[in-house]
């Protein structure tokens, strides 16, 4: 008879918990809400034996049973059976045996729950390379319930996991006989009165009834039966929490002078100390931390370079190519200033993307990241910030919506407030193709010193200015938002460790695979649009045009190209996206951009990466076929205004940049901040205030480089 399992996953933060989850269920995986709260759950599925199934339920990580954040709460409901749409059935306890002593703490919390616990011991080569030995079945001995060596990045030890999981299914493994601590003694008459109305919960759970019985979900009566027996035994929640985790920690100590074998500490900590002590130095710190972002916006354009120019010229080939072979029909132009446009807008910015993916992966496998982290507290202070905002700010180089998602871990809800709202200024990956195809269009390629990229540096200018921008924001913002919340920073170092290579050249495979077909879907749906209004028209206006030049040509026919040329920019201006572009330029013009430029603006609200493909197909639409072998960069660097001045100078160029930096210009940002507040007030709020300072900013810039 087929069996399926309830296996709630769980672990402190870094623990390898994620890798686990991701090998258990493949990609049989869906992402959801819990009920109430914004934070994600995700389930999967995965099949233990022939016999046996398992839902998997990837609890968010904690470092014990007394939550502080709403993600550390949905796990403590869910091991608590206090969440109504999961119940647990075992608990897979995710290790890490580079850090066993802090990680046991949660590990005899939950066993003292009396939940059936398999514990997964990961980073066991970790361990090993610091000089750390574990007696596996010693370690089983001591906590009473099976212990398995598995490292899911390599597949050892899963199917011995997956044995033991169907042994504790099948009752072979018993819940161990006593507690790890005495928890009776703890607060014994109010925990067996809370025992006489749920007899069947452990003592520990009952003591968590009694410290957090207002959150759970009882018979009517039975809160304030509990808040009586409160009283009734003067019952105090902090001195029990303090006694309890004291035992724990006096009871882990023994395991481990019984089961673990550890280097000398001094020799352990004396290369972090080393490293720390440059790394974090008051002044040297920051300045290493210059350095190491000026050389990863610089290897964007020194490494990217050669992939991007063959890139591009097979777009510029097979554009000429196909407009020299095929016939001229509305399709044909379908394909070559649609399709192929909309590709090369697409295609062009992957080697980017996986090289700045790529070398921040590094830095975080390098433990460089959390060293950012606690580099930047003091001045994330300053401006109402702390520590912890500076991972959702550094993540929002990646994307702004899982940024925005990962300020839930900061316990202050002014300062997670903040966090949230100017985490967009960071320069996010749908920003890096605007930057490159502007750059290029208007920084001259030069090189100081042999080695120093122009080109990097503004780039790297482009990241700072929205940083700076952010914090100036928090500072200002933190006058309007009240809290009375004390805020701390408590923030664990990581080991410094090799990168794991792999680990990066899969990451960089994986952004470029979700740019391609995310972001790509997008661009080339609104490319496809965007042919189709650029093509098409008010008829009555088209065949005008069309009339007005067949007659000129008729009386000038060795004027015929340039006639040509004009009536395809005219026929451009009159069609449904000339159109709207026309009617928006008043508005932009005293930012020194044209209609074209309208139009792109309106469409990267959509994603901001479609700024290229928009541009892409605005100036393929009414080009000669010769002019389809043309790149996009050479395209936009001939386009001229109707005085005949340049369209993209100098001091356009740079106001476009500082408007991209700035501006919200992204639909689902703004939905995100929706959920993660609950209201529409403060993406609201964000629209406005980033759309003004854009605005603001962009002109001033246009005024001071014309």
């Amino acid at each position: 008879m087929k069996k399926q399992l309830n296996i709630a996953l769980v672990g402190n933060p870094n623990s390898g918990k994620s890798s686990l989850f991701n090998y258990l269920t493949g990609l049989n995986q869906q992402v959801g809400n819990f009920p109430g709260v914004t934070v994600d759950k995700k389930m999967g599925y995965s099949k233990i034996t022939a016999d046996l199934s398992a839902v998997v339920i990837d609890l968010p990580g904690t470092y014990s049973l007394y939550p502080k954040r709403d993600d550390e709460w949905v796990a403590y409901k869910v091991l608590l059976n206090q969440d109504e749409t999961i119940k647990p059935d075992m608990v897979i306890l995710v290790a890490d045996a580079s850090n066993l002593n802090r990680n046991l703490l949660f590990c005899s919390q939950i066993i003292d729950l009396n939940i059936p616990v398999v514990v997964a011991l990961t980073m066991m080569d970790l361990a090993k390379r610091k000089g750390t030995q574990i007696d596996i079945q010693g370690l089983e001995r001591e906590l009473g319930v099976p212990v398995v060596q598995v490292n899911p990045r390599r597949n050892k030890g899963l199917d011995q996991l997956k044995k033991v999981i169907d042994q504790s299914a099948n009752n072979l493994y018993q819940p161990p006989a006593r507690d790890f601590i005495d928890n009776l003694a703890l607060a014994g008459p109010a925990v067996e009165k809370v025992k006489n109305h749920y007899p069947d919960i452990s003592n520990y759970r009952a003591i968590h009834y009694l410290i957090n019985h207002e959150h759970f979900l009882l018979e009517e009566g039975m809160q304030e039966t509990i808040e009586q027996i409160e009283i009734d035994n003067k019952f105090n929640p902090t001195k029990t929490q303090a006694k309890e985790i004291i035992q724990r920690y006096a009871h882990i100590k023994h395991i481990m002078q019984q089961t673990v074998v550890e280097a000398d500490p001094l020799q352990k900590a004396l290369f972090n100390e080393r490293l720390d002590n440059v790394l974090l130095h008051r002044r040297w710190g920051y300045l290493i931390l210059m350095v190491v972002l000026f050389l990863l916006f610089q290897s964007v354009f020194w490494v990217a370079r050669y992939p991007m120019d063959g890139i591009e010229w097979m777009f510029g080939e097979a554009g000429g190519f196909l407009s020299n072979s095929l016939p001229v029909t509305w399709w044909s132009d379908l394909l070559i200033n649609g399709v192929v446009a909309g590709l090369s807008g697409i295609i062009i910015f992957i080697p980017q993307i996986m090289i700045l993916f790529g070398l921040i992966t590094i830095l975080e496998d390098t433990g460089y990241m959390a060293r950012i982290s606690f580099l930047t507290d003091k001045l994330m202070r300053k401006v109402g910030l702390n520590g912890k905002s500076v991972m959702p700010m550094i993540s929002g180089f990646a994307c702004a919506v899982p940024a925005i998602m990962s300020a839930r871990n900061i316990e202050n809800r002014k300062e997670r407030l903040l966090t949230i709202m100017i985490t967009p200024l960071m320069s996010c990956s749908a920003r890096l193709p605007v930057y490159i195809i502007l750059i290029a269009l208007v920084i001259p390629s030069k090189l100081y010193f042999g080695f120093l990229s122009l080109q990097g540096l503004v780039m790297m200018g482009l990241y700072l200015l929205g940083t700076v921008m952010a914090l100036v924001v928090a500072w200002v913002m933190k006058w309007f938002i009240k809290s009375a919340e004390r805020s701390f920073f408590i923030l664990e170092l990581p080991t410094y460790r090799a990168p794991r290579w792999k680990n990066a050249v899969t990451t960089m495979i994986e952004k470029a695979k979700i740019f391609v077909f995310d972001a790509g879907k997008v661009i080339m749906m609104i490319s496809l649009l965007l042919w189709a209004m650029s093509t098409y028209g008010p008829k009555e206006k088209m065949k005008e045009v069309t009339a007005k030049y067949e007659q000129l040509i008729k009386e000038n026919p060795q004027q015929s190209a340039d006639l040509n040329k004009q009536r395809k920019t005219e026929l451009l201006q009159s069609s449904y996206a000339g159109t709207l572009g026309k009617s928006i330029e008043p508005a932009i013009r005293p930012l020194g951009y044209d209609w074209k430029i309208g139009i792109a603006l309106i469409t990267s609200f959509a994603a901001r990466e479609v700024f290229v493909g928009t541009m892409a197909t605005l100036y393929s639409v009414g080009e000669d076929a010769g002019a389809n072998n043309n790149t996009l960069r050479q395209k936009m660097a001939a386009a001229v205004r109707p005085d005949g001045s340049k369209v993209y100078n100098l001091a356009t160029g740079l106001s476009l940049l500082i408007f991209y930096v700035l501006a919200m210009q992204c639909m689902s940002t703004l939905a995100i901040v929706k959920r993660e507040t609950r209201t529409w007030k403060w993406p609201m709020i964000q629209l406005l205030y980033m759309t003004g300072l854009a605005y603001l900013m962009s002109w001033i810039t246009y005024v001071i480089f014309s």
